[in-house]
Order: structure tokens, then sequence, then C-alpha cells
């Protein structure tokens, strides 16, 4: 099936590894121009060769080490991407962090952290691309979410965050579908990839996670990122044209919501 995604241009926040990084292999493969981004150099730069021997052709990705938690942070990453592409048409949020435990312990800098460094990147990066994208007539946002942002589960702080994300793809869908941009939010289940939180969980722990993946997971594993890559290209694509405003689940069934 062809996409229709050829020569459109991509920002994937958080892209050196795991979901961010699946989503750029496969919007690349479909032959988007792409930008990654993330704060560590050394892990971006490899990723950037990554995706650009998936791409064919390194002039075709680009890489800028940026702190999305800063205003400036996130102006230097749109900023290069039109500089480099010359427009933009695809955004995916995939910035996420949280931290804390329950209530009585978990600080308020803690609450602020999770918001600054999730929530707030994806508005003021979203408010960035969407001029650009009214400039070439239509676009796509997508917030890459979680199960946990629909249902109760995982840390507090991270349902929290995860729930406006989807909360905040609803309320952008009706605003923008007059300039013909549409935005969805990709939830998926629990993800396994090399250093992720399930990875680092598994190594300390191997029999209560195979116990978990035993009485939590009805396939018998863990999702893998290209799994969520995969939809989101399909989300990002013209084949998807009338899907906006909803919140798509890739977790194997996994969540118990409706």
């Amino acid at each position: 099936m062809d996409l229709g995604l050829n020569d459109k241009v991509a920002i994937v926040t958080g892209s050196s590894r795991g979901l961010g990084l699946a989503t750029a292999l496969s919007l690349a493969a479909e032959g988007c121009r792409v930008c990654l981004c993330a704060r560590g150099e050394a892990r971006l730069h490899e990723a950037e060769r990554t995706v650009a021997a998936r791409a064919g052709d390194p002039g075709r990705v680009l890489a800028v080490a940026a702190d999305l938690s800063r205003a400036e942070g996130v102006q230097a990453v749109v900023e290069r991407t039109v500089a480099a592409f010359g427009g933009l048409d695809i955004l995916v949020n995939n910035l996420a962090t949280a931290g804390g435990a329950g209530l009585l312990d978990t600080s308020d800098a803690q609450w602020q952290d999770a918001i600054d460094r999730t929530l707030v990147p994806a508005v003021r990066a979203s408010r960035l691309a969407v001029p650009h994208m009214q400039r070439r007539r239509g676009g796509v946002i997508v917030l890459i979410a979680s199960i946990f942002g629909r249902e109760a589960g995982g840390r507090m702080t991270y349902n929290a965050v995860k729930a406006a994300e989807i909360s905040l793809a609803k309320a952008l869908a009706r605003q923008l579908a007059p300039s013909n941009i549409r935005v969805n939010s990709v939830s998926p289940g629990s993800i396994l990839f090399e250093g992720g939180s399930w990875w680092k969980r598994q190594q300390d722990d191997p029999e209560g996670i195979a116990a978990f993946v035993k009485s939590e997971l009805p396939f018998g594993r863990f999702g893998r990122p290209e799994e969520v890559g995969d939809v989101v290209a399909f989300v990002c694509s013209s084949r998807a044209s009338w899907i906006s405003g909803t919140s798509i689940v890739v977790d194997g069934c996994q969540s118990r919501a409706f």
C-alpha cells in the first residue's frame, strides 16, 4: 500500500531510541524527510545514521540536539527543519518523562517536571508547527500517549500527563480541522526495547516481569517499537484522511477500557 508520504517533511521528538526512533524509521521508509531530535548527541547521531540508511540518502535526515523542555530548544528544532527541508507536514510529539511515586511521595518539582518534559513540549511544538502546515494547506500532528492515559495503571504522574495529551489531541483536532490539519493520539501498551523502562525492569527482575507478561499481556509478549511506528506512519498518511480527534490503541489487547 502506497501511503502517499513521499517527500513529506516530518519532525519526531524524542527520537534517538524506542518509539521515537521506530516512528522515524517507518516514516523514512515511506519516503519522508525526517528531523530527529533529542538531548544526547552521541545516541542521536547513531539514530541519524540508522534512519539515513533506511531512507537511502543521508540528505533526507536531519538530527538536532536540543532540550525540548525549553522553549528555545523546540524553536530550534522547528526552525532548522523548515530551513533544511523547506516546510513542515508532520509533527510526532513523542517526548515523555514522568517521575515520582505515590501522592505523598511525589514532590511539586516532580509534578512540574512531568508536565514540563511531556505536555508543554507538545504544546510548544504544535504551536510552532501549525503556521507552517497552514502554509502547505494541511498537515498532521500525532501525540504518543499511552493506554495509561486512558485507564488506571503505571506511575501517577505518567497517567496524568498522558491523559492530558489525549485530551489535548482531541481539542486540537476540532480546532485545526478547518485548516485541514488532522490531530490524533496513539496510545501504546507495554513496549519492550533495549534501554527502555520495561527492559530495565526485565534485567532487574526477570521472574517478576515474566509473571507480568503471563498475567497482563494476552499474546504472551511485549509489543515491539516498530509495531507502534508503523501505525503512526499510517495515521500520518493520506490513507488515514478521515481519522482525526481519536486515540488509537496499539497494545495487543492489554488494556481493559472499551
